[in-house]
């Protein structure tokens, strides 16, 4: 141990909390009560006052809110302007022209997957799920598209790939770089995307080889087949993951599988009086989208563009998104009708995004007590008054035992990631992967940002829905109709494969 690094028993305490809230997830449990529990013993330990650890459980909630609310409006935005999408029946026709190009089932897997992908990173794959499952993935089988090879397309595409890069929306870069002491969250992301790609291809290409030679000729009794399956999300909702993201998604689903063109036109047909506005924002919104990415990366390959950093993007986002909800609503419903009918959806916006989000806040709230940028006012230190440094003290104090191998630390960071997934949330361990990062990078030699994408990855695919039965995968399962169990273990080797080429990839690249 380091004897330059005095350690106390507000270190151990930290040390503490973190291995009980790491056994928490990995048993499956909600670890808000021992973020919650461990927040009120290491203020009390650091300070000894009990006013001050019991103060904690507020001010620690308090500062993660402040850090992470720009994530919370970008969600409640996004979410606002699907559901204005959905009431013109937009959402349907940016997806309809895909289902004539699905000739066989091969390309179908391939279509499902990249349309997939495009909804997930402008919606999150929550909501493009049911979309996906009610007007493409009934055209996909009819092509002769196994439904477990339908639903590894969508789980791959969405729940993986969109998911743990998150570039768009940036919440998942957000937190991780906020985790890993402020740094770049463009970084993290810009990083998270490529990875995102290594193990999504070897993910998808080895699943397809899996499955190829189940793929059938297209036949409509394929389909009528499948639409008398019994298993459904109804019969698989309970038990799915810290956020329940499967009832989220049931809630976003339509009516019903829009598997026939005639149950398609039929549910376009209820938006017929605003026809021409329907189809205006099915292409209006994707190319309002497109432009915003260019914009996010011109600097890379323009020099002189508008360098938009982490805050700027998602500001830019989310007003473009405000502005196209508020035109859609517009159009649907008069400008009258609109005042109302648009607060309405940004108030459903900020419900999806609390449910959705709300239970990062405690355990960020005690993650962020263990770095020097935010323990001051978690702890109640007077500005310019010294402000402990816990995680990265007891990482200083500890250099010694950590492996000299970037490739090992690599290893290190991901399983915790994957750990912290096993809750089935995706989300909650990335204050935890992310605060590791930020200490363990240093020491290791290691680029920062590439361990927190590291995290990230193994923290979303495990517990974001590929891997874990009970997490969000139930949704994929339940709108696919087959069984959540087979599905998790389809996908288990080519995801985990995926996550090791993930490692090499970033020690090869970011290494020092």
């Amino acid at each position: 141990m380091d004897p330059s690094v005095s350690i106390g028993a507000a270190h151990w305490a930290y040390l503490a909390g973190v291995l009980v809230i790491t056994l928490t997830m990995a048993f499956r449990a909600n670890v808000v009560v021992p973020s919650l529990i461990a927040t009120i013993v290491v203020a009390f330990a650091w300070s000894g006052s009990a006013i001050t650890g019991i103060g904690s459980i507020f001010s620690a909630s308090m500062v993660a809110a402040k850090e992470l609310f720009n994530i919370f409006l970008i969600i409640a935005l996004m979410t606002a302007l699907l559901n204005s999408l959905k009431d013109l029946g937009s959402d349907i026709r940016m997806v309809k022209p895909f289902r004539a190009v699905m000739k066989n089932g091969h390309t179908a897997y391939f279509i499902l997957a990249l349309v997939t992908y495009l909804i997930s990173l402008f919606f999150w794959p929550t909501p493009a799920v049911p979309l996906v499952a009610a007007v493409l993935l009934p055209a996909a089988i009819a092509a002769g598209l196994p439904p477990i090879a339908g639903a590894m397309a969508i789980a791959i595409a969405g729940q993986g790939m969109a998911l743990s890069s998150d570039y768009v929306i940036g919440v998942a870069p957000g937190i991780s770089a906020k985790a890993a002491g402020g740094i770049s969250a463009v970084a993290v992301g810009d990083k998270a995307l490529l990875l995102s790609w290594v193990v999504g291809m070897i993910a998808l290409f080895l699943s397809y080889f899996k499955i190829r030679k189940y793929i059938v000729p297209g036949n409509n009794a394929l389909l009528e087949r499948w639409e008398l399956n019994p298993i459904g999300i109804n019969a698989q909702v309970e038990g799915g993951g810290t956020f329940n993201k499967a009832e989220i998604a049931q809630g976003t689903a339509h009516d019903a599988d829009l598997g026939t063109n005639s149950e398609l036109e039929a549910a376009l047909k209820k938006t017929k009086s605003t026809e021409g506005a329907s189809k205006l924002f099915a292409v209006v919104t994707p190319l309002a989208f497109l432009i915003v990415i260019l914009v996010m990366l011109g600097p890379k390959f323009i020099q002189g563009a508008p360098d938009l950093k982490g805050g700027d993007a998602a500001m830019l986002i989310g007003g473009v998104a405000a502005l196209l909800m508020i035109w859609a609503t517009t159009a649907r419903n008069g400008f009258r009708k609109m005042l109302d009918t648009a607060a309405d959806h940004i108030t459903d916006g900020f419900v999806f995004a609390f449910k959705a989000m709300g239970a990062v806040l405690p355990i960020a709230g005690f993650f962020f007590i263990g770095s020097h940028e935010t323990a001051g006012p978690i702890l109640g230190i007077a500005p310019g008054q010294p402000v402990p440094d816990l995680l990265f003290e007891l990482v200083k104090a500890s250099q010694h035992l950590i492996p000299d191998s970037q490739l090992l630390v690599s290893f290190g960071v991901l399983i915790m990631g994957m750990i912290t997934g096993i809750d089935g949330s995706g989300f909650a361990g990335l204050p935890l992967t992310g605060t590791l990062s930020g200490a363990l990078g240093p020491a290791s030699g290691m680029d920062v940002s590439a361990l927190a994408a590291l995290g990230q990855m193994g923290a979303v695919w495990t517990g974001g829905g590929t891997l874990i039965a009970w997490s969000s995968l139930i949704a994929v399962a339940g709108f696919a109709r087959v069984n959540v169990l087979e599905l998790a273990r389809a996908l288990l080797i080519p995801v985990v494969l995926g996550l090791i080429a993930s490692v090499f990839t970033a020690v090869a690249l970011w290494g020092a």
